[in-house]
């Protein structure tokens, strides 16, 4: 069975897209079941390389792409759904089969915006199969799109690569990171107010920023508020310094206002990170009671006062590290994501709904 994976290069591209395609790549078990190509429908750069990169991926595309049993397309929300709208459209008239891949946070938002709601629809309602997420997401697919072919796949996690930053939070008591772009939906600007709140009780307390974004104005406000001893601004993270970052800290911190399911929460949990984060998209489905706290987005009180608490509660902040470990090895590996998968294209094949 020859399948073709569409999206973002993994190489070329940030973000929870290309890891995912990246590790479809690299799955040998995945690869020795399927014949299984990579096609890079997109890279980061400015919109005019985007633009031209994204015109002439598809024109080649579609003139010599058409030799596949299944077309696994990854896509976003706003442009990216139109851009793979083409791509599953074109496999269609071809007679193949297609499964659109749904990521990013604000497909809702995007869709609620959009004044081309018929066409987001019918993009989806073209594909064989859509996946989603996670429970919530396919509930609001299927509730607001109409869809009979929506399916969930959780994200999933390669531990073993992780396994180097797995540390004792007595070896960094008080230090936090958070991984993602840096900004207003990722709660960035909550989490140095909520930190500056609490440097009168805590000095040492210490928090990484890692990710791409509004790295100078972050920077800015870290001056501003003399905050440069707690918090440190390291911009875009490859995976040796994200893996250094989780090392060098107990605690994940996301209290983002619109989410999926990040990747950044499960690669914390596997690493054996305490979590703190939001109410929003998947996340309550992961992150529970012994798993960490989960806050309002925009509710810098309550994030400070779980920062005071996981500094103040070393030992709680360990076993909550433990649960995350065993939790991200039993649903949340690799190997689980890419047997469901694996089940996917065979279901498609056969035309099954899952």
């Amino acid at each position: 069975m020859r399948i073709l994976v569409v999206g973002p290069s993994p190489t070329r591209s940030k973000g929870g897209m290309a890891t995912v395609i990246e590790e479809i790549e690299k799955d040998k078990t995945l690869n020795s079941k399927f014949n299984i190509d990579i096609y890079e429908s997109y890279i980061d750069g400015n919109k005019l390389k985007v633009l031209f990169f994204s015109l002439f991926s598809f024109i080649r595309f579609y003139f010599t792409k058409r030799n596949y049993d299944i077309y696994h397309i990854h896509a976003a929300s706003y442009g990216s759904t139109f851009r793979k709208g083409l791509y599953v459209h074109a496999a269609k008239k071809w007679g193949k089969k297609v499964i659109l891949h749904i990521h990013g946070a604000e497909y809702m938002l995007f869709y609620e915006k959009s004044n081309q709601k018929d066409k987001i629809v019918s993009i989806l309602k073209e594909a064989d199969e859509v996946i989603a997420l996670s429970a919530e997401w396919k509930k609001k697919f299927d509730e607001t799109f109409g869809l009979k072919n929506c399916v969930v796949l959780e994200n999933g996690i390669d531990t073993e690569r992780l396994k180097p930053a797995i540390t004792s939070v007595k070896d960094h008591p008080h230090t936090f990171v958070s991984l993602g772009r840096l900004g207003e939906r990722k709660g960035t600007y909550d989490l140095i107010k909520a930190i500056e709140r609490v440097k009168g009780q805590i000095p040492d307390i210490k928090c990484y920023l890692a990710g791409d974004g509004d790295i100078d104005r972050c920077k800015q406000i870290v001056e501003e508020k003399n905050l440069k001893s707690n918090i440190f601004i390291v911009g875009w993270a490859d995976f040796d310094k994200k893996l250094e970052l989780l090392k060098k800290s107990s605690v994940l911190v996301l209290p983002s206002y619109n989410e999926g399911l990040p990747m950044a929460i499960l690669e914390g949990m596997a690493c054996g990170k305490a979590i703190i984060s939001t109410t929003v998209g998947a996340i309550p489905e992961v992150v529970k009671e012994e798993n960490g706290i989960l806050i309002e987005p925009g509710d810098t009180e309550k994030l400070s006062e779980a920062l005071i608490t996981y500094c103040m509660n070393q030992e709680t902040v360990e076993k909550i590290g433990k649960n995350n470990i065993a939790l991200i090895h039993t649903k949340y590996s690799m190997d689980a994501m890419h047997q469901e998968i694996a089940q996917y294209y065979i279901d498609v094949m056969q035309e099954k709904r899952v």
